[in-house]
Formats: structure tokens, C-alpha cells, sequence
């Protein structure tokens, strides 16, 4: 048995970055050796002292799609709020609603003036709704029109600039959040790294929003993991396997990239090219294949985010080294600071 409480800690409330900065590559980063769970401080532009020519970086392109929708029924123009969670075919999407009573079997909703409607047409688990859309046009520019940023519950403000939770290498549409750990890159800090010789790949996994699913169950191993879609290209897994077989590092930017590739790698943490939906669930014990290093942001207590870091670098090193973190009034979660696990 592997409890929760043990990967609990203490966050004062005030610790938990609410704005994006200025500069993306300002914000801090800590360095945590995985052997010997010793800490340094830097920032985040310093991460090149730590790469190596040779080195892998890989980082994953998936796109936030605007899937925060706000309408009203049509008969009782009621509000309601809709979040897109998964696309099925034929325009229908697996969306979460708030207040689900409202939305019943047959509920038809406006969006926009009637830009955009949909009708729910089943209930499926979780009280999930499946909603059928109906527009002229093309979809995606419609949500970019009426659709808000999904961001995560503990952020309260309101978000100037939709770009902001956004990697600037965002290519796919189709995540619910974004993969944070990439948002501290800019374009010249991934020149920098380049002109290094250090080689990035680039995955694809649409993040869930059941990555900020809390852990409900006393036992770890009883937490029914949410499934997500991912992508790997031939030209990636390439990249990927060059570097290990020439004895570099692979180092994942973000626990989205990590599970891409623990998902996708063969026994021998070989990878091919492959997409499909992986639900992996990593927490200590767990034997990695492919990374050795991960660049990732400060996660929320109880959460299975800090198992994976706990994972790779152990929870007592972990824990620690948030406390530190606490103590030296680093910034937490999305929009926070980061960590290099090395």
C-alpha cells in the first residue's frame, strides 16, 4: 500500500503564482540532484550551464485549445458553462458542464448570439456530457471567437493574454491545459539551446484536464488514472534513440513529455514511431526507460504529479527540496517556477 498523505506537504496559499511574468525564461529554477538531493537556485535562462551538447530535449507541442464556452439553454436562457474536454467524431465532444442538472438529454445551448449551438445527446461516466455542435465556418476560429483559456482551478485571475498559457512551440490543438513546464522557454532561450548542439524532439500529448484530478483514494495504487492522447513522429523517436545509443542524456521538458515517452518506448526503451492513448501511471518503484533528467514546474500536494517527480528522484528528496521551496518563496503550479531534476 502506497498512501496519499505521504506525498502530502504544507502551501501557504499566497505561494501559488496566479500572473504569468514578464519575461518567461525570469522566473526561478531549482536544480534537485536525484543521488544526492542537494538543491541549488538559479534562474530559469541558466538552464544551458546545465545542458550538454549531444543531449535530447524533448518537449511536447500540443496546443490549449479555448475550451472554456459560456452559453444559455434556449428555451429558459439559463447559463451555462461548458468545457471541451475530448473530441469524438462528427462534431461531438465530451465536455464537462456546469450545472450539469440543467443539461439534460435533448438541452439544446446558444453560444454567441447563435454563432455556435449544441445539443446534449448522452450522459456517459463521470457525468460527462456528450454535446453535438452545430456552426458555419470552421470550428477551431469560432472557439478562438467565443472560447476562454481552461485555466486551472486555483488560478483566480483573469488572463490577459491567451498566448501567455501557450508554449511558444504550441502546434497541435487539442489540450484542456497547458503542458506548464514548457511555458518558461522562449525562442531565443531554444535557439540558445540548439546552437549548443543540443537536439530537441518534439512529441504531441493532449493534456487532460484530469491531470488536476485530485487523488481521491487512501491507496495510490487504487487511483483510476485518466487516459490521453498522444504522438510520436519517426523523425522524434529517431532523435530520441540516437541519443541514447550514443550514451547522452534524454532530458523531458514536463511530466507530459515523461509519460509520452515511458508510455511509448518498448521494453528495451526503444521508441518508434506510434500515437494511440495512454493512461501510465508513474510513482515510485516505477523502473524509467527512456529519461534521465526532467525539466518540470511545482505541483499540488496529494497529486500525481509529485508521485512521478517522487519517482524519478525519490519523495523524500522531493519533499524536501519543497520545502526549501516553501521556505525560499518560490512560485507554485502553472504559472510558477521550475525544477530540474538531474
Amino acid at each position: 500500500m502506497m498512501n496519499v498523505k505521504d506525498f502530502d506537504y504544507e502551501l501557504p496559499e499566497e505561494l501559488i503564482a496566479q500572473d504569468p511574468l514578464e519575461d518567461r525564461s525570469a522566473s526561478r529554477l531549482m536544480v534537485l540532484d536525484r543521488k544526492t538531493g542537494e538543491v541549488e537556485h538559479r534562474h530559469f535562462k541558466d538552464i544551458t550551464e546545465y545542458l550538454k551538447p549531444g543531449d535530447c530535449l524533448v518537449i511536447n507541442n500540443t496546443k490549449v485549445i479555448p475550451a472554456r464556452l459560456f452559453g444559455a439553454k434556449e428555451e429558459t436562457n439559463a447559463k451555462i458553462e461548458v468545457l471541451l474536454l475530448k473530441r469524438k467524431e462528427n462534431d461531438i465532444w465530451e465536455t464537462l458542464v456546469k450545472p450539469g442538472k440543467k443539461a439534460k438529454k435533448g438541452t439544446k445551448i446558444i453560444f454567441g448570439d447563435g454563432l455556435l449551438t449544441g445539443e446534449v445527446v448522452d450522459v456517459v461516466e463521470e457525468g460527462n456530457r456528450l454535446i453535438q455542435f452545430h456552426y458555419d465556418g470552421i470550428f477551431e476560429e469560432i472557439l478562438d471567437q467565443l472560447g476562454q483559456m481552461p485555466l486551472p482551478p486555483y488560478i483566480t485571475h483573469q488572463l490577459k493574454d491567451k498566448n501567455r498559457y501557450q508554449t511558444v512551440y504550441a502546434k497541435y490543438d487539442g489540450s484542456a491545459a497547458a503542458p506548464t513546464a514548457g511555458l518558461h522557454f522562449t525562442k531565443e532561450l531554444l535557439e540558445e539551446v540548439r546552437a549548443m548542439g543540443v537536439d530537441i524532439a518534439e512529441v504531441t500529448l493532449h493534456v487532460g484536464l484530469g491531470t488536476f484530478r485530485p487523488v481521491k483514494v487512501e491507496n495510490v495504487l487504487e487511483h483510476h488514472m485518466h487516459s490521453e492522447y498522444y504522438m510520436i513522429s519517426k523523425e522524434a523517436a529517431d532523435k530520441i534513440n540516437q541519443a541514447k545509443q550514443s550514451g547522452h542524456r534524454v532530458i523531458a521538458v514536463g511530466t507530459t513529455s515523461t509519460r509520452t515517452l515511458e508510455a511509448a518506448a518498448d521494453e528495451n526503451g526503444v521508441l518508434h514511431e506510434t500515437s494511440g492513448w495512454t493512461d501510465i501511471f508513474i510513482y515510485p518503484g516505477y523502473e524509467f526507460k527512456v529519461i534521465d533528467a526532467l525539466i518540470t514546474n511545482f505541483h499540488l500536494p496529494q497529486s500525481t504529479l509529485v508521485m512521478l517527480v517522487s519517482a524519478l528522484a525519490g519523495r523524500e528528496h522531493v519533499l524536501h527540496a519543497y520545502e526549501i521551496a516553501v521556505q525560499e518563496k518560490y512560485r507554485f503550479f502553472s504559472f510558477g517556477d521550475a525544477m530540474l531534476i538531474q
